[in-house]
C-alpha cells in the first residue's frame, strides 16, 4: 500500500509538472494505436504524415478488467486446489503518452494492479521516432516516409500475437479471455527499425535477452528479432495480411524471456495448482519451454472479409541447448456484426506439442468459444467457454499428467 502512494503521488506530480509546461491533453496521438474499437486489428500502427505539432501533447489513458471464473480442473493424481465460482482479482492500468512533436512520442504503462504482484510497478515504455526534424529540417525526409525507430524497455515486436493479447488490463484488443498457450510476449531493453512502404513491412531489432539489467560480465547476450510482411485493404470489403517472425538468441549471457517475459500472470486463476506445490504459478495454464537459449519463427495469417476475419499461428521454437523444440498452431474465426459492428461471436483452438529434448512428447490442446458485446467504443463485455486437455508421457509422474480444466469466463474491459 505504501508503494502504491508513492506511484500515484509521483504520477500526480509528473501531471501537475507536464501541466505548468503548458502541456495540452489529447484523445489522440500522431502514430499512435487507440484504446478501444478503434484499434481492434490494428497491428503497427500506420505512418501519418507531419502534422505542424507544436508539443509537448499528453494523453492520460488507463485500463480496467474484472472477471468472473466458473472453471474445474482435475488430473491423474487427483491432488489439484478445489476451486469455486467466484470473482478474480480485478487489474488495472495506466498510460501516459507524450507527443514532443511532429513523428517523436513517448510511451509508459504502469501496472496498478496486477495477479502477479500487488504493488503498482512499471510495465515498461520506448520512445517512438518517425520524423526528424527535430535535427533539422527535412533532414532524411524521404527515408523518414516510410522508416520508424523505436527504442527501450519494453515488449518487442515479435510476431503478430502480441496486438491481439491481453496485457494485464488491457484486454480489449484481445477477443477471448485468455491468450495463446505458448505466449510470445517479453519485455526487453530493444532497438528497433521498421520499414512500411505500399504495404511492404520489415522490422529489424537487438536486444540483449533480458528482463533484469546488471552491467556485469555474463549479462551482455544478444537476441536478434525481425519480421517481413505484407498488409493490404484490398477493397473496401476485404483486407490480407501475412507476416514471418523470427527470434534468435546466443548461448552467451541470455536468459530468453519470450514465452515467460510477461510478469502480470496468466489470466485464469488457480489452474493446475496443486496442493502440495512448494511454490504457487501465478502464470499457468501457459506453457513456456524454458529453454536456456533458442531460435523462434512465427507465421501469421490474418484475413477479414466484411465482417468475417481469420487470424492464426505457425509457430516452432528449438532449443540452442538441446535437440529439444515445440510446434504451436493457432487459429481464431470470428463475426463481428451490428450497426457499427459492436457484437461478434467466434471460436479459437490451439495446440502445441514437442518434447524437451529427452525425447517425451508433451501435447497440449486447447478450445475457446465465445462473444463479445462493445457497450460503447471504450467498454467490452465477454463471454467464453474454454476446455483444454494435457497428454504424453513428458507429462508423467507430474501434476500435468491427464489434466484437463473447462467451464466458463465471463469479463468485463474498459479502455481509454
Amino acid at each position: 500500500m505504501k508503494k502504491l502512494s508513492h506511484i500515484l503521488v509521483f504520477a500526480v506530480a509528473t501531471l501537475l509538472f507536464v501541466g505548468s509546461a503548458h502541456a495540452q491533453f489529447l484523445r489522440d496521438l500522431q502514430n499512435f494505436r487507440t484504446p478501444g474499437q478503434a484499434g481492434i486489428n490494428v497491428f503497427e500502427p500506420p505512418m501519418q504524415a507531419a502534422q505542424n505539432i507544436e508539443g509537448p501533447y499528453l494523453r492520460v489513458g488507463g485500463d480496467f478488467a474484472i472477471q468472473f471464473q466458473g472453471l474445474d480442473h482435475s488430473n491423474d493424481l487427483g491432488n489439484l486446489v478445489e476451486l469455486a465460482p467466484n470473482l478474480t482479482l480485478p487489474t488495472a492500468n495506466l498510460n501516459l503518452d507524450v507527443q514532443f512533436t511532429d513523428g517523436v512520442r513517448m510511451h509508459l504503462r504502469t501496472y496498478l494492479s496486477s495477479r502477479h504482484h500487488n504493488e503498482a510497478w512499471v510495465k515498461g515504455g520506448y520512445f517512438q521516432i518517425d520524423d526528424l526534424d527535430f535535427i533539422s529540417e527535412g533532414f532524411l525526409a524521404g527515408l523518414m516516409e516510410v522508416t520508424r525507430f523505436r527504442v527501450g524497455m519494453d515488449e518487442i515486436n515479435y510476431g503478430d500475437a502480441h496486438f491481439r493479447r491481453s496485457d494485464n488490463a488491457a484486454a480489449i484488443y484481445n477477443p477471448f479471455v485468455g491468450n495463446f498457450i505458448m505466449d510470445s510476449f517479453t519485455t526487453e531493453p530493444f532497438i528497433e527499425v521498421t520499414v512500411m512502404s505500399d504495404g511492404f513491412l520489415g522490422v529489424a531489432g537487438i536486444t540483449n535477452g533480458r528482463l533484469n539489467q546488471s552491467p556485469k560480465p555474463g549479462d551482455n547476450g544478444i537476441a536478434l528479432f525481425g519480421k517481413l510482411g505484407y498488409d493490404s485493404q484490398i477493397n473496401p470489403d476485404l483486407r490480407f495480411r501475412l507476416t514471418g517472425s523470427v527470434y534468435h538468441s546466443t548461448k552467451e549471457g541470455t536468459r530468453d524471456y519470450l514465452y515467460g517475459g510477461d510478469r502480470a500472470g496468466a489470466r485464469y486463476y488457480g489452474i493446475l495448482e496443486a496442493v502440495d506445490d512448494a511454490r504457487v504459478s501465478d502464470f499457468l495454464p501457459r506453457f513456456n519451454p524454458g529453454f536456456p537459449y533458442l531460435t523462434s519463427f512465427q507465421i501469421n495469417p490474418f484475413l477479414r472479409f466484411q465482417g468475417l476475419e481469420f487470424f492464426g499461428i505457425i509457430e516452432r521454437t528449438t532449443s540452442g541447448a538441446t535437440d529439444g523444440n515445440y510446434t504451436q498452431l493457432g487459429g481464431e474465426l470470428l463475426y463481428r456484426f451490428g450497426t457499427r459492428e459492436q457484437f461478434y461471436l467466434g471460436g479459437r483452438y490451439n495446440t502445441v506439442n514437442g518434447d524437451a529434448g529427452d525425447g517425451l512428447s508433451q501435447t497440449i490442446n486447447r478450445v475457446n468459444v465465445g462473444g463479445g458485446w462493445f457497450l460503447t467504443e471504450n467498454v467490452l463485455t465477454k463471454v467464453e467457454y474454454v476446455t483444454s486437455t494435457y497428454d504424453g508421457e513428458g507429462f508423467d509422474n507430474t501434476k500435468f499428467a491427464g489434466a484437463q480444466f473447462d467451464g466458463v469466463m465471463f469479463e468485463a474491459v474498459i479502455s481509454f
